[in-house]
């Protein structure tokens, strides 16, 4: 090890804990001390944060820290406040500041004591700003989330396109510029950007071998979660949804069944989110429910599992939020939910949409669906998405697939028999209508070309209906068919699915994992896990008081490996307390004093204590809107008096409505039918909902163009359905 190593390790070692650099932390921050510019490339958890945070607290002068958002230039900031005693050491300087505490700031970086300066963009454009920054010596620029600069990026911000303008303006200094994101198109429109073409490029892998990816079948999935978030009692976890009021409901579900969980989206208040997202990192809340609007800003190393109620649409989005699970290194499990209703939804968004954007959409739904169909090392195949290699045994059964393999079988001959049905029926129809005529099963769109398809009618019934849709996501994921967004999913034959049909060749089909029969315990393995839980979780709670005294999330004070190491060490000095992984000299001296006594009176007194299980409840049934909703259908009120009595919509009103008769409740809205359908109408709605598979709203949407019937006719019409023929 050269000197300048042995420095660097030392550093690493006082300020924050560690004895050794994660991947190649070290040399991007040699290069960067040569005064050369870095374009940096490291997957979430990968520590892109130390790269420029240890350069800039040892070398002369401070560095500007460029970031997007304020939330995360505030997680930064308090942790690197939690390992020194100065709290000067980092600020930032972005509109939540008022003119006292922007003249604070100016005053400790004329006088030296800041380090680390954490701007927005905005904030840079400003002349005030710009003029103040000549007169202090710079170490260097940094560009965190740089894939903000590219039009191709995922977060673009054309603020971010003037950067280099600006670094030019206040004095040119090596630039390190780093990004999760791993597309060619984006590096290269970072480099141009920033003009840094010949910044030395640092590709990290993009492998998180800490996290246990699964996919599962979306059966009974509220339980599911339910059941999942039970055995991982106390710690923390974000649930993603597609839709806000899924992301409601979810939240409530979770509340009445005793999990500490919160709701997270666009529609609430600001300061309702703020305050959600504040009691998530301080600990106050186990659980986020949320929408993808919730994970970017979130500096939270612990966050122990991720679940996707709903399957992302697209893979970038899938690394992206499962990213956030086991940052600190330890157990990050990533459960999805998958469900091949969920693509169709994908798909639907894709209608109406531009050309260019709809064949991008498609390949990113097609890639969605191939990660989730596929019998292949889950782990593999999401690397070679991102471009690199990876040998599946390295895996070590931290994915479904490998730990669980999927039974494989010659499936040659149902993917010609599915091919030819296709041809068969003209390729006029979707997936559904396709199934049906395989095993033998009408319906009016079936009967109006019961002479083209008579020779294949029935020709599949040796298989279920499971079967055959598996049969055509699998022949779509290979090229053999392809689906027209256009005319809602209609499934067409490509050139390759003509060549299978000229040239049959082998084709290995997959079946379903039965979750029933494998055990419901974590399968990801857990890694540092303390010897001595109840010490461990003592000083987890002591770490949470101390947080919220000093208004910091609790990861700021200790990290959970450093917790497990204390657990595992029982650290009785300040020396020792100094020794434990993730602490260091200062964070010691800051925080360790309290942890010492408490570890002192556990060694002594070896107290014991039992956590107690959770029970699991039913959502309370709310019965006065029931009964109210009940009593004025049978007054034959219009449904627009209704709701507004109620103080609701009338689509919500049908909600509950569906919900009332889904739970075998009668209503009779025939007046209100009789109103605006023809007896043809209502005859023709009833056959459809007869032959459907589960009469469901989507399928007769699916059946009828919307000039012909609207949705509120459509789901009253479903609901008389229900109630007179289930209930």
């Amino acid at each position: 090890m050269s000197k300048s190593q042995n420095t660097l390790h030392k550093h690493l070692k006082k300020i924050f804990g560690f004895n050794s650099f994660k991947g190649g932390q070290e040399e991007i921050i040699e290069n960067l001390r040569k005064g050369n510019d870095s374009l940096v490339i490291m997957p979430t958890g990968g520590g892109k944060s130390m790269c420029y945070q240890l350069p800039a607290l040892i070398d002369d002068g401070v560095a500007i820290i460029v970031s997007p958002l304020i939330a995360l230039m505030k997680n930064q900031v308090d942790a690197l406040r939690g390992f020194n005693e100065n709290d000067s050491i980092a600020h930032v300087l972005n509109s939540s500041l008022n003119k006292q505490q922007i003249q604070e700031v100016k005053d400790d970086l004329s006088s030296g004591k800041t380090k680390l300066l954490y701007v927005a963009p905005e904030s840079l454009t400003k002349e005030e700003y710009v003029l103040f920054l000549r007169t202090i010596k710079i170490s260097f620029f940094a560009v965190d989330e740089a894939h903000c600069i590219s039009e191709w990026g995922h977060d673009f911000r054309p603020e971010y396109r003037k950067l280099r303008q600006i670094i030019d303006n206040i004095g040119r200094k090596p630039i390190i510029a780093l990004t999760a994101t791993a597309t060619p198109k984006v590096q290269q429109d970072i480099q141009k950007n920033l003009k840094m073409e010949n910044a030395k490029l640092y590709l990290d892998s993009f492998n998180r071998n800490n996290l246990y990816y699964d996919i599962r079948p979306k059966i009974n999935v509220e339980k599911e979660i339910i059941k999942f978030i039970k055995q991982h009692t106390g710690k923390s976890g974000i649930i993603y949804c597609l839709s806000r009021k899924k992301v409601e409901e979810i939240a409530e579900t979770l509340q009445v069944n005793g999990i500490n969980a919160l709701p997270y989206h666009a529609g609430l208040d600001s300061k309702v989110r703020a305050q959600h997202q504040d009691a998530f990192l301080m600990e106050d809340a186990d659980v986020i429910v949320a929408t993808i609007a919730f994970g970017m800003g979130i500096d939270k190393p612990d966050i122990r599992f991720v679940i996707h109620h709903d399957i992302p649409k697209s893979l970038e989005g899938y690394y992206q939020e499962t990213g956030r699970a086991g940052r600190d290194g330890g157990e990050g499990i990533c459960v999805t939910f998958y469900s091949y209703k969920d693509i169709e939804k994908l798909e639907n968004f894709l209608h109406g949409k531009p050309v260019s954007e709809v064949e991008v959409g498609r390949l990113l739904i097609l890639e969605t669906i191939s990660f989730a169909e596929t019998s292949m090392c889950r782990r593999k195949y999401l690397l070679h998405y991102f471009g690199e290699q990876f040998d599946e045994e390295k895996c070590e059964e931290m994915c479904d697939n490998c730990k669980h393999p999927k039974p494989k079988f010659e499936g040659k001959d149902y993917v010609k028999k599915l091919l030819e049905t296709m041809l068969a029926c003209k390729e006029s129809f979707k997936a559904k209508e396709t199934v049906k005529v395989l095993v033998g099963e009408s319906n009016s769109l079936i009967k109006q070309h019961a002479m083209l398809i008579s020779d294949v009618f029935a020709c599949g019934t040796e298989k279920s209906k499971e079967f055959w849709h598996a049969v055509i996501r699998q022949a779509y994921v290979k090229g053999l068919i392809t689906k027209e967004i256009e005319t809602y999913g209609i499934l067409k034959v490509t050139e390759e699915g003509k060549k299978f049909l000229k040239k049959p060749y082998t084709f290995q089909l997959t079946e379903d994992h039965d979750y029933d029969q494998l055990k419901t315990e974590s399968s990801g393995q857990q890694k540092g896990a303390a010897a001595d839980m109840m010490l461990f979780k003592i000083l987890k709670d002591h770490r949470k008081k101390i947080a919220k005294e000093k208004g910091l999330p609790p990861p700021i004070i200790f990290l959970e490996p450093s917790l497990t190491d204390m657990a595992n060490q029982y650290p009785i000095t300040m020396e020792e307390m100094s020794q434990i992984q993730g602490v260091g000299q200062g964070k010691a001296r800051k925080y360790g004093q309290s942890f010492i006594d408490i570890i002192k009176k556990y060694v002594d007194d070896n107290e014991i204590e039992r956590p107690s299980d959770m029970v699991v409840r039913s959502l309370a049934n709310k019965s006065a809107n029931k009964i109210y909703i009940i009593q004025n259908i049978d007054k034959k009120l219009p449904l627009s008096d209704i709701a507004s009595a109620k103080g609701i919509t009338v689509d919500e009103l049908l909600t509950e409505i569906e919900s009332i008769v889904d739970s075998g409740t009668k209503i009779n809205l025939s007046y209100l039918i009789n109103e605006v359908l023809e007896d043809y109408q209502i005859e023709e709605l009833d056959e459809v909902l007869t032959e459907s598979e589960e009469a469901s709203f989507q399928e007769l949407r699916e059946e009828f163009d919307e000039d012909e019937y609207t949705d509120e006719e459509l789901r009253m019409s479903r609901i008389q359905f229900i109630s007179h023929m289930g209930n």
